[in-house]
Parts: C-alpha cells; structure tokens; sequence
C-alpha cells in the first residue's frame, strides 16, 4: 500500500510512473482531434461519455478528442482541477466485490465560459468541433414539459446560458464554413434531443430568423438514453485513490460497473463508431428512454426525500432498510412497470432486479442528497407520467403519492435552513410544502409540477393527503406500512 511520500500527482509527466494497477492512455493524446465539445463536465460525463471516447482511443478505433466546457460560475472548480493535471482524471468503478482505477485521457482541454464566453463560441463554431454535447441537468432545459416550447425567461435560457451560447456559436458556424453540427443531450430528460432543439432553436431566434432556418437544416439533435450511477465525489475517495494506489487526483470520479447508453443514429456529421462498444445506435430510443426514467430515475427520486426524512445518507444504507426496500420494490413492481411498454430485447423483470442490485451496492456509496437535487424538475418526468397512466386505467398510485408526500415533507422541514438540496423552483417550493402544514392538498396546487389533471383528481389527491398526514402523524415506517398494505389490497386483482 503506498505511502503519502510516494504518491505522484496526476498529470502528463506523471503518466509513465503509475503503479501498474492504474492503467494510463495508451494512445498519443497530443495526435488527438478536438472533435467533441462538452458543456456540464462533472462526475457523470467522465464516467460516460469521456470513458466511451477513452476506450476507443485505447483500441485505435478514433482519433477523437473532447474539449470539455462550463458556462457557470461554479464551473471554475472543475477547470482548475483538471487545468492542474493536464485535463487527465481517475475512474475509479467500484463492484460490490471489486474495484478498478484507470487514468482517463479523451478531454484534452477545457473552457470555463464564464463571464466571458468567446472562446467555447469560437471553439464549437471551428471545422474540427463535430458534436457538441450537453449535461445541464434536467432543469437546465428552457423547455415546458406539457407543451414542448421553449421559455424565454427561464433560468436555462438567455445570452449566457448553455444554448444561448450554442447559439452564438452556431450563427458563426453559419457565417463561416457552414459545416453541419450534432447537438447531443446526455441528460435524463425523455426525449431529450426533441428538447435540446426546441432549446437551441428558441435561442436561435432570438438572433435572426436567418440562423433558426439554417440550424433547422444543418443541426441534428439525436436522442439519447443514458445510465451510469456516478455519486459526487468525496475527500473520502481522494485519501483512498491515495493510500492505495498512490495517485493524487484532485477531482477523481467513482461510479459502478455498470453502464448503458443508447442514441439515435441522427448524426449531421461525423461520429466515432460507437456500436464497436457496448453502445445501441438505433432509429428508436424512445422504449428505452421511456423505461429508465419510469424506472430507475422514478425510483432514485421517489426513495431520495423518504429515506432524508429517516436520516439516510447513502442509497446502500437506505436499501438494507427494510421498509424502504420492499417501498422501491413494491413501487417498481406494482405501479411503474405495470403502465409500461414492452422494450424489445429488455427482460423488464431482470432489469428492475439489476436495479435493486446497484442500489443496494455498498461500495458505491451514492449519496442520498444528490438524488434529491432538482425535485421539481424530476418528479413532472420521472414519476407523474406514471400516476398519470395508472389513473386512466384505474390503477394504484399510493406509493406514488406517498413519495411525493415525503418530497412535501422534506422541504418544509428544511424551510429556512441551508440543508436542502438545490432546485430550480426551490422557493417555489417551499412555499407550497409549507402551505401544506394547514392544508395538505394545497401542495398540489404548485402547478410547475402538478398538472391540473393529476392535482385535482380526487383519488390521487386523496392518496397524498392520507400518505402526508399519517407521515407527518406517525412517522414514515408507519407511513410506508400502511401506504404498502393498502396498496396491496387494492391492487390485489390486477
């Protein structure tokens, strides 16, 4: 085991003197082309898409390279961090009986585009750039979800934001040598690519008419399903990279074995051959898009504010509760999965019992409190299609509601304090959860996330007032309990 005197801190110098449990780009970084540029570099990103680009890299199958990029002032502390040691970073995929550490090397440069954001506009408008591709979170999209416009004074939007900035970049892109572009979302949004172009084009507009016209004919914007559990990074997991492998990363990432990515082969340009991988290039991603947000994210966010409220930190630890996981499971079995389609080639049983799997895997160590970011951004796309489909055919929605209870509850307790996590509506929010304390439906007339159908259905409304009150009453074993057996006596004959 290393000692503190013998780690070497990460970068291109230090690249021939790793240990050989911590395998290093084996490809000549400086032949690279800069072909992809990335806006929202965080934990996620290194471990999907930049692992995907490393791996072809590694078996000579692309010359491709990404610059990666960020448009907030937070940013700063990713471009120093990878600034420091040569855009170069640590994966480390932690198994439930196994872990593995690699050096990643397919970002070679990075552009923190705030204030001043002239270089990644110059940067996405050059011959090389082919893609440009997006992690700015579900509520960074100035999109409505009901209608699919876009919204001019969202906090997504304006001159600064992601797609203001694309669309600069692609007016002189336009003006210049006119070569197509792929605009590429790596969020967990449900049709994500139809989103990012109606974000883009209501950007474009707002320059001229003349560049709308030229982006509707020369950008595509595939969609995309994603799917790597990746939690924030910890000094924990600094001091390991460390004392085991005697490695000094700044921003290491972790993340688990497993991993999914399917896009739709709409791609303007050029693209690396990503089917040589383990990726699904297809005309159709929407069954897939569908069944992981239903699923797997639906699930991340129903479970993240119940076990907050019962003090939970870590998903592993919330899972070995066993009210908590027969919640998840009886969540995913009785409600979810029944209102969803059939994915060719998905055995959705074996997948919601992968799902259980990486949840409950202890070496990951996801946090509690990530899943609860963006709440009202999640839950409109996640959770309520699902309640949606379930009233139409006069099915359950109990555990539904009472996920969306403890969301209630979460942020009333947190009101005035700084424990809450962050969300694009969060003041909103509160103010609705606190209205509740009175009158617990009043929650539902928060209409950013409830739509009128849903928030005033009364078997729906009923459900979350009951959930709401015996949480607040009783407590939230109590609350999962009864929400659970009464669940299972009204679902009994589907």
């Amino acid at each position: 085991m290393p000692s503190d005197h013998t780690a070497v801190a990460l970068g291109d110098a230090a690249l021939a003197t790793l240990p050989d449990a911590v395998p290093a780009p084996g490809y000549d970084r400086g032949r690279l082309r800069p072909s992809i540029v990335h806006i929202g570099v965080g934990g996620f990103h290194r471990a999907h898409l930049a692992t995907y680009v490393h791996e072809l890299c590694q078996l000579g199958l692309t010359d491709w390279a990404i610059v990666g990029a960020g448009v907030l002032p937070a940013d700063a502390s990713m471009s120093e961090a990878l600034d420091a040691q040569d855009h170069l970073y640590t994966l480390i995929t932690r198994g439930s009986s196994s872990t593995e550490v690699a050096v990643i090397g397919s970002i070679v440069d990075y552009i923190h585009a705030s204030p001043v954001a002239d270089e990644l506009i110059d940067r996405i408008a050059a011959d090389d750039t082919q893609i440009v591709s997006l992690t700015v979170t579900e509520g960074g999209y100035p999109v409505d979800d009901a209608t699919g416009r876009f919204l001019p004074d969202s906090p997504g939007a304006g001159p600064a934001s992601a797609f203001g900035i694309i669309a600069a970049a692609l007016d002189r892109r336009r003006r210049g040598h006119g070569a197509p572009l792929t605009v590429m979302s790596c969020d967990n949004v449900m049709s994500n690519g139809a989103v990012t172009r109606a974000a883009t084009l209501g950007e474009a507009r707002r320059v001229s008419e003349e560049l709308a016209a030229w982006v509707d004919e020369h950008v595509t914007f595939p969609n995309s399903m994603v799917d790597r559990i990746t939690p924030t990074t910890t000094a924990a997991d600094r001091a390991w990279l460390v004392e085991t492998h005697g490695v000094i990363d700044r921003w290491p990432v972790v993340t688990e074995p497993f991993r999914q990515w399917v896009v739709e082969d709409a791609f303007a340009g050029d693209r690396p051959p990503l089917e040589r991988l383990d990726v699904i290039v297809t005309d159709d991603v929407a069954p897939y898009e569908l069944m992981k947000l239903r699923l797997l994210n639906a699930a991340h966010s129903c479970l993240a504010y119940l076990a907050w409220l019962d003090g939970f930190v870590t998903v592993d630890a919330a899972l070995a509760d066993r009210h908590l996981r027969k919640f998840v499971l009886d969540f995913l079995e009785r409600e979810a999965k029944p209102v969803l389609p059939a994915v060719a080639g998905i055995d959705l049983d074996q997948y919601t019992t992968s799902l259980i799997e990486r949840f409950a895997n202890p070496q990951i160590g996801d946090q509690i409190a990530r899943l609860c970011l963006d709440g009202s951004a999640k839950f409109p796309k996640f959770l309520l299609p699902t309640v949606r489909a379930q009233l139409g055919v006069g099915g359950p929605v109990e555990l539904s509601a009472l996920a969306l209870a403890g969301w209630c509850e979460y942020l009333a307790r947190g009101a005035g304090t700084d424990g809450l996590a962050a969300d694009p509506l969060l003041d909103r929010a509160v103010e609705w959860a606190l209205r509740s304390v009175d009158e617990p439906t009043a929650f539902l007339a928060f209409d950013d996330v409830f739509p009128d159908d849903i928030a005033t259905n009364p078997i729906f409304a009923g459900a979350f007032e009951r959930a709401l009150t015996r949480l607040r009453a009783d407590g939230l074993r109590s609350a999962v309990a009864h929400t659970m057996n009464g669940t299972g006596r009204r679902s009994g004959g589907r």
